[in-house]
């Protein structure tokens, strides 16, 4: 999967927590993710930098960066939820978060983790996770 299809594949399962996302899929994604938002953290009005201000102050209440990350929270968080289904793994593992900085290193882990099972067809779910779903 190459980087535009995977983004698009993202976004075309907008709010969809069921199936799974393969690697690339995901990890594409959080590429773009980043990318986007280091832009948008730099073209930010509301940050006080050089770079965000365009000669004007339009009096944002809320900055460019932060709707960007609202916008694509729910996308994150549904190809998170999917790709740890792909690795044989229940959804509550994203709450692995929750603890700082080790939580966010299993998260990583377990993301980076191969698929659990090859033989399923792309977009199905593993059968040990179907049956704990």
């Amino acid at each position: 999967m190459t980087f535009f299809e995977s983004i698009a594949t993202v976004f075309r399962k907008y709010a969809d927590f069921t199936g799974v996302a393969s690697r690339p899929e995901y990890w594409w994604f959080a590429l773009f993710s980043f990318i986007t938002s280091g832009i948008a953290a730099s073209l930010d009005p509301s940050t006080g930098n050089d770079f965000g201000h365009m000669g004007s102050n339009f009096g944002y209440s809320m900055g460019l960066s932060t709707a960007w990350s609202l916008a694509l929270l729910i996308p994150q968080l549904a190809v998170t939820v999917r790709r740890l289904r792909d690795t044989g793994r229940n959804w509550t593992n994203i709450f692995w978060l929750l603890v700082p900085i080790a939580g966010a290193i299993v998260l990583i882990v377990f993301l980076t983790q191969p698929s659990a099972t090859q033989q399923s067809a792309p977009g199905q779910v593993p059968p040990q996770v179907a049956e704990t779903s």
